[in-house]
């Protein structure tokens, strides 16, 4: 249930940036929009609540971004009718996603995503139950020279 109220929220959160933005100033459809809004909240999503515990909130956000700013151009290449700038209109609309994914991502971590996930990369865990092993090829071949 937690996973689908933050769908929701960040579903909501998409499609306001991107009527705002791609309905008001370029003057995209509503129909548009929405299958947009839809395709770009899915992939984030599921990119959130499986890589978002692992890497810090700067490096998901960048992601976002990026995964915006491509959606956004290669959804509009096929969707977008107009006399307008396309990478500007993707551009524009990523940077504001992004700043709402700050936040969104704060949320994430506070009530959706467990602590148990939540695990550092790169981490090595030592135990008190290490020794030095030792040999003794090395000290019999060097009484037999």
């Amino acid at each position: 249930m937690k996973h689908l109220s933050s769908f929701l929220i960040k579903l909501i959160m998409t499609t306001l940036i991107l009527w705002v933005v791609l309905g008001i100033f370029f003057d995209v459809t509503l129909s548009d929009i929405l299958l947009t809004s839809f395709i770009l909240s899915t992939v984030s999503f599921i990119t959130d609540v499986f890589i978002l515990p692992n890497v810090s909130n700067l490096w998901a956000t960048i992601g976002d971004f990026g995964l915006a700013l491509v959606g956004v151009w290669l959804i509009g290449q096929g969707l977008f009718e107009g006399n307008f700038s396309l990478s500007d209109a993707s551009l524009i609309s990523a940077a504001i996603i992004a700043l709402g994914e700050i936040f969104f991502h704060h949320y994430m971590k506070s009530r959706v995503i467990d602590r148990k996930q939540y695990s550092a990369p790169n981490t090595i865990t030592l135990t008190n139950r290490m020794q030095t092993e030792f040999s003794r090829e090395l000290q019999e071949e060097e009484e037999d020279k």
